[in-house]
């Protein structure tokens, strides 16, 4: 199977999907507009990053509804308004401090929430820790990976809303990374990024 990636178009898309640090890990790159022209079947995943417009997206609602109905896994970083064209969503913004860690001493508040999950074997704390646009109300039944001060869900995995999966985050590490914009985003895709393709794209394999 293959990893595709939805590819809007921007300077930080460019620096993340196409630089050699990260290009290996994706087998095709499709702008929004051409994601009807892709059978997704063919993919293990599908990689929807930070920022990408929801507007781009909502013609595609229904083929990714039904990719995930034939047990497809869709991943979704922050800051795209995801809810309005993934199911199962339920999302709150908040106001984001973008310079709290100025503050000696300051913690976040960004915690791991199933340090037995297989992707902490390749991120710690500090690897998920910049700053939080939102939290989430997960469905019953999901697994939370990480929460923020308040245990607010910050990143999830959702294998019940549909027979596929979803793994949905308010973080936005594309976005930073190829903005070149906090250390701790690269860190997050170096192991992020691998996990996806050993782990996610390993579970496909017959």
């Amino acid at each position: 199977m293959a990893i595709l990636a939805i590819h809007p178009g921007t300077y930080y898309h460019i620096g993340s999907l196409e630089s050699p640090r990260y290009a290996g890990y994706f087998d095709r790159l499709v702008r929004p507009e051409d994601l009807g022209t892709i059978r997704l079947a063919d993919f293990a995943v599908v990689l929807i990053p930070c920022r990408t417009p929801a507007d781009r997206m909502l013609p595609h609602r229904e083929a990714l509804r039904a990719y995930l109905d034939q047990g497809g896994t869709i991943i979704a970083t922050g800051e795209s308004d995801s809810q309005l064209f993934l199911p199962g969503i339920e999302f709150t913004p908040q106001p984001t401090n973008f310079w709290w860690w100025l503050t000696p001493g300051a913690d976040l508040g960004v915690r791991i929430a199933s340090p037995g999950h297989s992707l902490f074997s390749r991120l710690g704390e500090k690897d998920i820790t910049w700053h939080l646009h939102g939290w989430f109300e997960v469905p019953a039944g999901a697994e939370v990976l990480a929460i923020n001060e308040s245990g607010k869900p910050i990143l999830y995995v959702d294998e019940v809303t549909t027979p596929g999966r979803m793994i949905i985050t308010i973080l936005d590490p594309l976005y930073h990374h190829g903005s070149h914009f906090m250390p701790a985003t690269t860190r997050f895709l170096d192991g992020f990024l691998p996990w996806m393709r050993d782990q996610l794209d390993k579970e496909t394999q017959p």
